[in-house]
């Protein structure tokens, strides 16, 4: 039995140096692996590095855009308002303006019709009176 026990040993030790070899085959194939990757990944970086900054200046102009159109608008925001209250303002003194005569001229009118309706009614009695007193004229034969 110690033949076998023996053969078995030998194949057991040849196996773990087998295992070592290939154990140290990975480690070399994984270093250089990681030595690859480390030289993408700064190329890369080295790559993208400039566009970053491109990417922050184009950031930094929208911001500036951003801001001058927000400054702008508020700007026409204020502009039309103070359009409208000096609008406001025209139309009230328009309408003041105007209001006064035209409530004088309808005023004048108003006692004009006023003044043709009573010489209207003078007439009126005048010849009612003149009537009567026919009436009464020939009445008194």
């Amino acid at each position: 039995m110690s033949t076998w026990a023996d053969i078995f040993l030998g194949i057991i030790a040849v196996a773990t140096l087998a295992m070592a070899i290939v154990q140290i085959g990975v480690i070399v194939a994984a270093g250089r692996l990681a030595r690859r990757v480390d030289t993408l990944a700064r190329q890369i970086e080295r790559e993208v590095q400039p566009l970053f900054g491109h990417l922050n200046a184009i950031g930094r102009d929208a911001s500036r855009a951003a801001a001058l159109a927000t400054a702008q608008v508020e700007r026409a925001d204020k502009l039309f308002a103070d359009v409208a209250q000096r609008v406001e303002l025209a139309m009230d003194n328009v309408q003041g303006t105007l209001g006064a005569p035209a409530r004088e001229a309808r005023a004048l009118l108003s006692a004009l019709k006023a003044a043709i309706q009573a010489i209207r009614d003078i007439r009126r009695d005048t010849r009612a009176r003149q009537r009567r007193s026919e009436d009464e004229d020939a009445l008194f034969i």
